[in-house]
């Protein structure tokens, strides 16, 4: 019998996330940028020991479009690592993709130079790829760019909302015609997509996504035609088949990105694939912790007290720790920050937010402005102002096109 084709599959990389780190003297870069080039080690260092014959990483290897050189040079050096043991599809996510189809994607250089074993998902294909454990039939669609799906002609007259819908038609033609061809291969299959799914919980995701996100449904990626479906793009780790076959996978981002995804196990996925049977596991990364402490000290004395007491009780070592105090205006003075920050000296970070009652603290209610995105903070804004909701969504739109283009 043959041996199933062991498979690592891992997404959402993201190089070059600076938020909560400091610069390390000793190598010039981010603590931030270390965290999520160590996560990456971790999967290259399990993939190798494993003797996984095929790595497919589901897109977004950096924070933007055109990373610096040095963050290029690291990700590039963690999958030639990879390549020299197992074929490697790098799928281009949105983050990896320029607005303009005319331009090179940040991972592009890898096609252009041709490197041995990295095949770079660019746009939508399949083909049966040779691994030491026997064929493999790999099919890729990578980010869907309206102006890479649609031409002229089908957006010229067409609302927001019907281009969505084109798109969304557009993305399901082309799984589908992946699935056809897919169908006659006697082997393995294999299917790795970066985009977003309807039925799939958001993580934070939405606080980094660039430009407007079009999600499929997963019906017309549970199709038994594949043994397994590897996903990018959300960053919470989930299977929208659970139970079913074949087990429809987002690996979830390798790092936290910022406090909405504190609670999440970060990680990677393990898959052991067979013709028609399929065994999957997530492996958990040392990702680094995030702590929240919240304090509510209107009715007590003393603030800071307060504060220290609650840092001693958290497990803040090597953690980036969160302490959001809600106070009256009259006790701001009373709240000293370097006592505070003394008492979760082990924390790799400490942030201290003053919710401090005012008219401008009632337009959030109990929602953390920090745990916003841009354009929710926006839509707060108009709603506080009583824009009319036609209005309102007018003005989002353009804001988020204003987004899209600074990205």
């Amino acid at each position: 019998m043959t041996e199933p084709i062991r498979i690592v599959h891992f997404a959402d990389v993201h190089v070059g996330m600076e938020n909560y780190g400091r610069i390390d003297p000793t190598t010039g870069t981010s603590t931030r940028v270390r965290d999520f080039l160590e996560r990456l080690d971790e999967v290259v260092d399990y993939a190798l020991e494993r003797e996984a014959d095929l790595a497919i990483f589901a897109g977004d290897a950096f924070k933007i479009r055109d990373p610096e050189p040095t963050q290029q040079r690291e990700f590039a050096a963690r999958i030639k690592r990879l390549a020299d043991a197992m074929p490697t599809l790098l799928l281009v996510g949105n983050h990896d993709m320029p607005s303009m189809a005319a331009k090179a994607s940040s991972v592009d250089i890898f096609r252009a130079l041709e490197v041995p074993g990295v095949i770079v998902g660019h746009r939508p294909e399949g083909r049966v790829v040779e691994t030491r454990r026997g064929p493999v039939y790999l099919a890729w669609m990578p980010y869907p760019m309206r102006n890479r799906l649609l031409s002229k002609e089908e957006h010229q007259g067409k609302t927001i909302e019907e281009l969505d819908v084109a798109l969304r038609e557009a993305v399901s033609a082309v799984i589908r015609g992946l699935t056809d061809e897919a169908s006659a291969a006697e082997m393995p299959r294999v299917l790795a997509a970066h985009f977003s799914v309807a039925e799939a919980k958001l993580g934070s995701e939405r606080t980094v996504m660039l430009g407007r996100d079009v999600a499929v449904f997963v019906s017309g990626l549970a199709d038994p035609t594949w043994d397994y479906v590897a996903l990018g793009h959300i960053h919470k780790h989930q299977d929208l088949n659970p139970g079913g076959s074949p087990p429809v996978v987002y690996s979830g981002s390798l790092e936290r990105i910022d406090f909405g995804e504190e609670g999440e196990a970060k990680g990677f996925c393990w898959a052991e694939v067979s013709r028609g049977e399929t065994k999957w596991e997530f492996v958990p990364v040392r990702a680094r912790p995030f702590r929240t402490v919240r304090l509510d000290v209107r009715e007590l004395p003393d603030p800071t007290a307060a504060a220290v007491e609650a840092a001693a009780r958290l497990e803040a070592a090597g953690a980036v720790v969160r302490v959001i105090i809600r106070m009256r205006a009259d006790q701001q003075g009373l709240l000293r920050d370097r006592e505070i920050e003394a008492a979760l000296k082990e924390a790799s970070n400490v942030l201290i937010y003053r919710e401090v009652e005012s008219e401008a603290r009632a337009r959030l209610g109990d929602v953390a402005p920090e745990s916003l995105s841009p354009l929710q903070l926006v839509e707060r804004y108009f709603q506080a102002r009583g824009e009319a909701d036609e209005r309102t969504a007018a003005l989002l739109a353009k804001a988020e096109e204003l987004l899209r283009d600074s990205g």
